[in-house]
Order: structure tokens, then C-alpha cells, then sequence
């Protein structure tokens, strides 16, 4: 099978033959690849093909594909039942785990995906606070939950559909948005109507419309004006969680949100997500409270054994050194490539998650994403693809390496980037 027949059955079966919007590959033009399998800092396509994957199935293979510690642990795991319905001991370990390395989390509460936790979480916060409205930042994505499709990031961003259909209008009214690293905006909508605000919402370090790190005194200024306020902060670490630093962001950063959202590395590639935070505010989930969360698969064991291995292997002294030194080398080898070849790009890294923009200056804001280069980005993407190399197929996405992509893979990564700015420039 080629990639095209595979693409053209996908397409007879599901809408637009892909699973998630951003695999169409609407932005950059052409046809997704159909990959079957993956290990280490590879994928390979369904014709053979060899790419150095920079996406990692969007953040969770932070040790590499099908780390054999990981596919143990799933193995081993499936042997005893897929799914039980019931409480069982890996659950628990986890959520130890989780708390042992995120001192703001009390207690955790586990979803079956990122989109399941961030609304969990909002929902948790209106009925802690007894308030409606929202506050979310222009870019960010907190999933597909209607009160968060009002100017998201990630695949909403790249088809170009600043808020969804779909979503009733009540509803979007209740979800305030402000700009990424603007806290005087903050401050306006605060001062205007903060006593019906149950929390703000935002990705400590932005990955969705590509990767934007907060401005000095930012989350510490949205730390304050919920305090001031009776607001709950939350901070969705779905993909900075573990993957930046050890405890998160939050622990990079020193600050300590009401409530954290997990998923991506917890999982080492399985459905997961998580939320949680202070007792008191956790508490109020059912069966204890009266905000009603449920999910059938909610814990099940495989995804938590694979998470257990995967937190394990972070914890192994010098990972995020290492982690951040490779991916450090590639961003600044990608600057000087560009440089050679007279090509305006920036770039951004931290722990195992960087960015780039065909940009001559630093991009710190959602508007400034779009003014970025998206049609030289677009040409960039197919040329390294075309050599082996997979960026996010979106300008408007972050991108991943992991403790696989060794010297030599960044090297290689390296070469066909200088061979891609040429045929670019």
C-alpha cells in the first residue's frame, strides 16, 4: 500500500481521513503519510520510509518511540485485563508519582484524555467558586470543550477557524479571552467583571500556536489577580507537564497554581489525562462533593503502567540536561543554517519542547505568530520532508525531541535543514 491508497481508504471512512484535524496537512498542502511503526527518534511510513519525527505523537514519547522499559510495563500489564471498571493499585501509584514530583497537587483525579481534563477542571472551578465565566487566552488549547473553541490555538488555528460552529452562544459568552503575555489586559477584564470569574485558564508555556514562553512577571501577575479575586488558576501542563522540567513548568517558573491538567508524558503515548490540585478544592468531586466528573475507562491500567515507566525513566539523573542540551543543539542549528542562508528564523527551546518562526525578530505573542512567514514555513516543511525529516505540518504548533535524538540524529536533522533553507531562500 502507497501512502495515497492509504489516505483515499481513510478518506472513504472517516471525515477527511484523518482522526485529528492538523494530520490533514491543510496548512502545509499535499497528503499526510500513513506511518507503521516507530522506535526511538524514527517513524516509518507504510512504503518503508525513514523520518526523524519531531512530534512524538505531540509531546508523550519524551524516552522515544517504544521504549522497551514502556513496552514492558504494557505488556505486562495487559497480560491481567485491558480495562477492569474497577479501582486497581496502578492507578494509585501514578497518582503518587504525580504528586510526589508536583508539590501544588493534593490529589489527582485521572480522564482518559487532555480535552476531558481541562474541561474537568473548569467545570470543578465554577462549581468550587459558584461563578460561570471563564478567562482563556487568544491562541491557547485547552481541547475541544466548547468553552474553549472561543480563538483557540493548535489544529483550530492552522484551518483557520477562529471559533467553532457547533457552540452554542450562551455559552461562548461565558468564555473571555485576553492576549498571551498582555496582564494589563488582564487586569481591564478583572477590574470589569472579576467577581464572576471562577478561573483562568492558560498553558504556563504556549504550544499551540507554536511555542511562546510567559513574559517575566506574567504568571506571577495572573497569580495575584486571582488571589485578589477569589479566581482559580489553572495551569494546562497537557503538554509542558514533565516534558520542560520535571515538576512542569510551574516548578520552572516557581508558581503555584489552584489546579494543573496532565496528559501527553503520563501516558507514554496512551489515552490519558489527569487533573489536580489543593484538597480543598479537589474534595468537591464526586463521590466526595457535588461536581460530577465519571469516566468508564478513567484509569485504566494499561495507560497507567505505561505512565509509571515513563515518569521512571524522566527521573534518571542528568535526563532533562540532556534532554535540553540535544535540544538546544538543534535550535541552534537551525538559526545558523537559516543564517547562511539569509533566511530572517528564530527560535525557542526548553526541556525537551522548542519552537521555530521565519521571523527576524522574537515571537512573544499570538498576533506576532501570524505575522510570521506561513508560506516559507509551508515550503520548509515539504523540503524536510521530502529528506526524511517530520516537523508539525502547522506553524502553529510546538515541536518535541526526545532523549532518543542523540548527537548523531540531530546531526543528520542538521544537514537536510541546511539542504531545505537552500532550496527555501
Amino acid at each position: 500500500m502507497t501512502n495515497h491508497e492509504a489516505f483515499l481508504a481513510a478518506q472513504a471512512v472517516t471525515p477527511g481521513g484523518v482522526n485529528s484535524p492538523v494530520r490533514a496537512f491543510k496548512q502545509v498542502g499535499g497528503e499526510p503519510f500513513f506511518v507503521a511503526r516507530a522506535q526511538g527518534p524514527y517513524l516509518w511510513d507504510v512504503e518503508g520510509k525513514r523520518y526523524i519525527d519531531y512530534i512524538g505523537s505531540w509531546g508523550p514519547m519524551i524516552a522515544g518511540h517504544a521504549h522497551p522499559a514502556v513496552i514492558e510495563a504494557v505488556q505486562r500489564a495487559a497480560v491481567n485485563g485491558l480495562s477492569f471498571g474497577c479501582p486497581n493499585p496502578l492507578e494509585t501509584a501514578l497518582a503518587a508519582e504525580i504528586i510526589k514530583l508536583v508539590p501544588a497537587v493534593d490529589l489527582v483525579r485521572f480522564v482518559s484524555s487532555g480535552t476531558e481534563a481541562c474541561l474537568s477542571a473548569i467545570r470543578l472551578a465554577r462549581g468550587y467558586t459558584g461563578r460561570n465565566r471563564i478567562l482563556k487566552f487568544a491562541g491557547c488549547y485547552h481541547g475541544h470543550a466548547d468553552s474553549f473553541l472561543v480563538k483557540a490555538g493548535s489544529g483550530v488555528l492552522t484551518l483557520g477557524l477562529p471559533n467553532s460552529p457547533g457552540v452554542p452562544s450562551a455559552l461562548a459568552d461565558l468564555t473571555m479571552t485576553a492576549e498571551f503575555n498582555d496582564l494589563d489586559q488582564v487586569r481591564d477584564i478583572f477590574a470589569a467583571v472579576g467577581s464572576d470569574i471562577a478561573a483562568v485558564i492558560v498553558e504556563p508555556i504556549a504550544g499551540n500556536m507554536n511555542m511562546i514562553a510567559p513574559a517575566p512577571g506574567f504568571l506571577e501577575g495572573l497569580r495575584a489577580l486571582c488571589d485578589a479575586h477569589g479566581s482559580l488558576l489553572i495551569f494546562d501542563e497537557v503538554m509542558t507537564g514533565f516534558r520542560v522540567a520535571l515538576g512542569g513548568a510551574q516548578a520552572l517558573y516557581g508558581i503555584t497554581p489552584d489546579l494543573t491538567t496532565f496528559g501527553k508524558v503520563i501516558g507514554a503515548g496512551m489515552p490519558v489525562g489527569a487533573y489536580g490540585g489543593k484538597r480543598a478544592v479537589m474534595e468537591q468531586i464526586a463521590p466526595l462533593g457535588p461536581v460530577y466528573q465519571a469516566g468508564t475507562l478513567s484509569g485504566n491500567p494499561v495507560a497507567m503502567a505505561a505512565g509509571l515507566a515513563n515518569l521512571a525513566l524522566i527521573q534518571t539523573p542528568g535526563f532533562f540536561q540532556e534532554l535540553s542540551a540535544r535540544t538546544r543543539e538543534l535550535c541552534d542549528g537551525l538559526e545558523g543554517a537559516a543564517r547562511d542562508a539569509g533566511i530572517p528564523l528564530t527560535t525557542i527551546s526548553i526541556g525537551g519542547m522548542f519552537g521555530f518562526f521565519f521571523s527576524d525578530t522574537q515571537v512573544t505573542s499570538f498576533a506576532a505568530a501570524q505575522r510570521c512567514d506561513i508560506e516559507r514555513f509551508k515550503r520548509f516543511f515539504h523540503a524536510c520532508l521530502g529528506r526524511g525529516v517530520y516537523f508539525a505540518p502547522s506553524a502553529y504548533e510546538a515541536g518535541f525531541t526526545s532523549i532518543a535524538h542523540d548527537s548523531a540524529v540531530i546531526a543528520e536533522t542538521l544537514r537536510v535543514a541546511r539542504d531545505a533553507f537552500a532550496a527555501v531562500a
